[in-house]
């Protein structure tokens, strides 16, 4: 027998750290290969992290809620006939960022529109220790959907991976009428959880009056993604444009094909593969919109990933579609309807969220219509349309009811102009109007 290490993954670009959130097996567990094995968060993903061996966990090295650098051994498994590596001891916690900055912005299937460790481990249990309890772990996503219902989740039937509670089960337990969890007797206020996230109930006033305010932990999603997008404002300086752009044809063709296509193909017929085909044609016609900056001068990306924002309950992240350009409508569409279904399940693997030129959000579905959103770094710009809403239109000497979108864009000021930037919105602009269903590259 011989012990392999399972070390922190890069994921994403430029990340150097990830925060172990919830071991899904102890120590003793027999794990199988490519089986689920961590979940871990970065600015970027929040995904569960498959094992790369077969055989016994021996050793969980991280506790949940620790945040370590890329490459950190995390876990040892004792495989057999395997020439495993000795594993360094792991390394310190990296600190969590206490900056904030808003982020903005969510795709959805819906039309257009250093030096301290921080363990956060409360009590000192070992990560053996507390994936040993007979008391089942809940998701954050979990617990704060039966929270808001009033339900216990240890009432609900899990059907996820080793009997797991997830939101599904605890939305269907609702459907069918669950009860409500009995009120527990007060107790005294606990303490933070392993994952640092529990949020303690506030405490009344002397009078009985709930507290005017209240402190609500961060998760290390979260922490991660404040963090991200205050060094985006610090790296680049940042400015944006936008325009209005009538979609009303192309809403027409959707209506007239969306139940054929599901149809067809099994999946929902979106406006984002239209939005992907058309801003990949026009990141061609003006490269610096493609680029990334660096020291020795501006590195035009001669190929197309494009990045798509997905809100997840727990925040924010950008999966990849990889040579975006060479895709078919149809495959362009399937690829979309994955990448946002296997974010929403914590189902990505590092390289969904790698290697981004280009990000494309969608505002739509919240109701916005204009927005500033920040840039995905190392990219250049960022993309994002906004709610389409039927709106009076002069069209020559008369007036007509058109479906109005605004499409906006931030954008590096270091590698583009706003008489560029402009432009380069104007050419997604051009396309979106003039699309015709001959457009489409099947």
């Amino acid at each position: 027998m011989a012990v392999a290490p399972i070390k922190m993954p890069q994921l994403g670009e430029s990340v150097t750290e990830g925060t172990v959130d919830r071991w899904l097996k102890k120590e003793g567990d027999f794990v199988k290969r490519d089986e689920p094995i961590v979940e871990v968060v970065t600015d970027k993903v929040n995904a569960e992290i498959p094992s790369p061996f077969e055989g016994k966990l021996v050793k969980l090295g991280v506790q949940e809620g620790t945040t370590v650098a890329v490459g950190t051994v995390i876990a040892e498994i004792e495989v057999e006939g395997a020439a495993a590596e000795a594993a360094p001891p792991p390394a310190e916690a990296a600190p969590d960022s206490e900056d904030s900055s808003p982020s903005h912005g969510e795709v959805d299937s819906s039309p257009l529109g250093g030096e301290v460790p921080d363990q956060r481990s409360g009590g000192g249990a070992t990560p053996a220790e507390a994936a040993g309890t007979d008391r089942p772990r809940f998701s954050p996503a979990v617990r704060r959907l039966a929270e808001e219902h009033g339900i216990d989740p240890l009432q609900i039937p899990g059907t996820g991976d080793g009997g797991r509670v997830t939101r599904d089960d605890v939305l269907a337990f609702v459907e069918r009428g669950g009860a409500a969890a009995t009120p527990a007797p007060v107790q005294a206020p606990p303490q933070p959880s392993p994952e640092g996230r529990e949020m303690a109930p506030p405490q009344p006033s002397s009078e009985g009056r709930e507290p005017r305010e209240e402190l609500v932990k961060l998760t290390a999603m979260r922490k991660a993604i404040a963090e991200h997008m205050t060094r985006s404002l610090a790296t680049s300086p940042h400015a944006w444009t936008l325009q209005e752009v009538d979609v009303t044809e192309l809403v027409k063709y959707r209506e007239s094909e969306k139940a054929g296509f599901q149809e067809r193909n099994g999946i929902p017929l979106t406006y984002l593969p239209f939005a992907v085909q058309v801003v990949c044609d026009a990141l061609k016609e003006f490269p610096f919109l493609n680029s990334s900056w660096t020291d020795e001068g501006v590195v035009l990306k001669h190929y197309y990933n494009i990045g798509l924002a997905v809100a997840v309950p727990e925040g924010l992240i950008v999966p990849v579609i990889k040579d975006a350009d060479k895709l078919g409508f149809v495959d362009l569409a399937r690829a979309v309807n994955d990448l946002v279904t296997r974010a929403r399940d914590k189902k990505l693997k590092p390289d969904d969220v790698q290697g981004g030129t280009f990000t494309l959000n969608n505002t739509g579905p919240t109701g916005s219509v204009a927005s500033q959103p920040i840039i995905n770094q190392p990219q250049a710009a960022i993309l994002t349309t906004e709610s389409i809403v039927k709106r009076p239109v002069v069209i020559g000497d008369g007036i007509a009811i058109r479906q109005m979108m605004n499409a906006c864009i931030s954008f590096d000021h270091r590698i583009v102009d706003g008489m560029m930037a402009g432009q380069f919105l104007g050419a997604v602009k051009k396309r979106l109007e003039s699309w015709t269903p001959a457009a489409i590259r099947l």
